[in-house]
């Protein structure tokens, strides 16, 4: 094994607190690593005192397989095996997709050309605004134990992080911290009012984060069991009596959350990994409008708010999609946490002015030169926004970074494309958020698909059809909290493109399972092939038909589970073999395709939006 002296050059440390440190690696090799060939890594460390070193196996064992000494990676030829899923909710009931992960690249090990060659997560990889009341209190143990770094808090009814942290409202009741402006009261409701959403589910943000070492700690206690062991157990904070016992049960689903955290981590370990955020990584709705945007931004306390998510995000997240990308904003990150006062608070103009800095950056989205090439969209931060109707939902692209999609597709034979939301949606879903959107009440059903914008969605359709883009695409999506499968062709052309929708949603998340076979079931009477309904507002030009989950009992379309997902690619870039692995670990749904006599029978949701 080559051993590299990490250098100044090749390491960059970034103090968040009197105990912790983010640590950057970057790097550069003079020979270019093997493909499809298994490639042992380790990370030792300088003892205090002498020569001796420790590895990995010795610091983090459960990254490590108990028959190795190391972990290992496999950098694969071709992007043609692809693991990806969205939405981890830590105090979700259902079972743990990553720990499904970690046992499939457990089965192939010693089999590198079986490996996947990368895990796309694909949004909503924390849940910022949607926190337990225990794991908020684990949070706050956590900052204490490792000295996280303050903040002052400029527009709060408290000056500081401390104060925040010991007020009586901490937990289940954070809205009434909020400031008391009366132009305030929708984002009021949308941070921390557990807005009702009467189609989907309720948004419960009582103990949603603010400060920047509360988003940090969540981090570190989603992807590790290492900081849970430096708290130990977190007795139950002073609350009331009325959220005591909804206190209990969200602490016996973290437990189950604790327990596959080391496989959880070890599938990180084991396998090339990239993300993008949703808008749970900040805030339900980030974005979801210009009007959202003027009132959220508008004010210092939400303002700050938002910023330390996306300030997180770009340290834990962000970074390691494309380091280059963040060098300037590491450096000032860097600059903010050497400013500490005597009480531990960094400096609050400076942290405002880094995120500002966040809020204009724009290269949140990327593309590996793979093959097919993979290109992960920023569908949050550069939105297609209306200024003449401001509560309309926005585009989720605009017009620039729609142009940037195109350029990077000219002249491909195929390529990923990984959209956080279905490009290609459930059109009863989708047509119920257009009711709700006409009667001026986006925020409650969470209008955000690409055809509630039509200039974003007839862009990325002429994208699809332009003669020197791919003949095959595949868009991987997650968000919904269900999986499906879509085969889409362009109607009257004898030469492609192909596209194929697959969405795997979520890793450790599930739709209310009688809701979802309602509005599944509903969705094939309404839209059935020769439905009126379905002629009136269908996309004539494109056919759309459902793959079908091969362990469906009921005629479902839409799979309810949490898990992770796999696609196989073959060589043109079609997907080959598509798969919802099971959390449980009870088996593997795959989605196959309709033979010509079920599609003569079954809904057809061919034309699910896009009329």
């Amino acid at each position: 094994m080559k051993s590299i002296e990490l250098d100044d050059r090749m390491l960059r440390i970034l103090p968040v607190g009197t105990h912790a440190f983010l640590h950057f690696i970057d790097v550069t090799l003079d020979d270019p690593l093997p493909v499809d060939t298994e490639i042992d890594y380790d990370l030792r460390l300088h003892a205090t005192a002498g020569n001796d070193t420790t590895g990995i196996a010795d610091w983090a064992p459960h990254l490590v397989h108990g028959w190795a000494s190391c972990p290992t990676f496999v950098l694969r030829a071709r992007a043609d095996n692809i693991l990806f899923g969205s939405c981890r909710k830590p105090h979700h009931c259902a079972d743990d997709g990553m720990a499904r992960a970690d046992a499939l690249v457990q089965a192939c090990i010693g089999q590198p050309t079986s490996r996947p060659s990368m895990l796309m997560l694909c949004g909503d990889q924390v849940y910022a605004d949607d926190v337990a009341g225990p794991m908020l209190a684990a949070v706050h143990a956590l900052i204490a134990r490792l000295g996280l770094y303050g903040e002052t808090l400029e527009g709060a009814t408290v000056a500081d992080s401390t104060e925040l942290y010991a007020h009586p409202a901490t937990y289940y009741r954070r809205e009434s911290l909020l400031p008391a402006f009366r132009a305030n009261e929708a984002l009021r409701e949308r941070f921390f009012g557990g807005v009702k959403k009467p189609i989907f589910t309720t948004s419960s943000a009582h103990n949603h984060l603010v400060t920047l070492a509360e988003v940090l700690a969540m981090y570190l206690l989603v992807w590790s069991p290492t900081p849970w062991a430096l708290i130990g157990e977190v007795p139950m904070p002073a609350i009331d009596a009325e959220h005591r016992d909804a206190y209990r049960a969200e602490a016996r689903d973290l437990t189950g959350f604790r327990a596959t955290l080391p496989q959880a981590a070890r599938a990180m370990a084991h396998l090339p990994t990239l993300m993008i955020f949703d808008d749970h990584d900040v805030t339900d709705d980030w974005n979801l409008s210009a009007r959202w945007e003027e009132e959220a931004y508008g004010h210092p306390f939400s303002r700050r708010i938002v910023g330390n998510a996306l300030l997180a995000y770009a340290l834990c997240q962000g970074w390691g999609n494309n380091a280059d990308a963040f060098v300037g904003l590491r450096a000032k990150a860097r600059a903010l946490t050497s400013d500490v006062d005597s009480e531990n608070r960094m400096n609050g103009a400076h942290q405002d002015a880094l995120i500002g800095d966040l809020l204009a950056f724009s290269k949140w989205g990327y593309v590996l030169p793979t093959q097919p090439k993979v290109i992960v969209l920023d569908t949050r931060t550069q939105r297609w926004r209306s200024t003449r109707l401001p509560s309309q939902p926005s585009g989720l692209m605009d017009w620039e970074s729609l142009c940037e999609l195109q350029q990077a597709l000219l002249d491909e034979p195929s390529a990923v494309i990984v959209s956080a939301a279905p490009m290609f949606g459930v059109k009863l879903i989708e047509t119920v958020q257009r009711v709700f959107t006409w009667a001026g009440q986006s925020l409650m059903v969470d209008a955000e698909n690409w055809m509630a914008h039509r200039g974003a969605a007839n862009v990325m359709m002429n994208i699809f059809r332009h003669s020197r883009t791919p003949g095959n695409y595949v868009v991987l999506s997650g968000d919904v909290h269900y999986s499906f499968m879509y085969d889409i062709r362009i109607r009257h052309r004898d030469r492609g493109p192909d596209v194929w929708q697959i969405t795997s949603s979520g890793i450790k998340n599930e739709f209310p399972s009688q809701l979802l076979n309602w509005l599944d079931r509903a969705n094939r009477w309404l839209y059935a092939r020769h439905s009126p309904l379905n002629w009136l507002t269908k996309r004539r030009h494109l056919e759309i038909r459902n793959r079908l989950p091969d362990r469906r009992q009921a005629g479902e379309r839409l799979w309810n589970g949490s898990g992770i997902g796999q696609v196989l690619l073959d060589a043109q870039g079609r997907p080959r073999d598509v798969m919802q692995h099971d959390a449980r670990g009870s088996g593997t749904t795959r989605f196959m395709p309709q033979d010509a006599e079920t599609s003569a029978r079954v809904a057809d949701v061919s034309d699910t939006a896009r009329g």
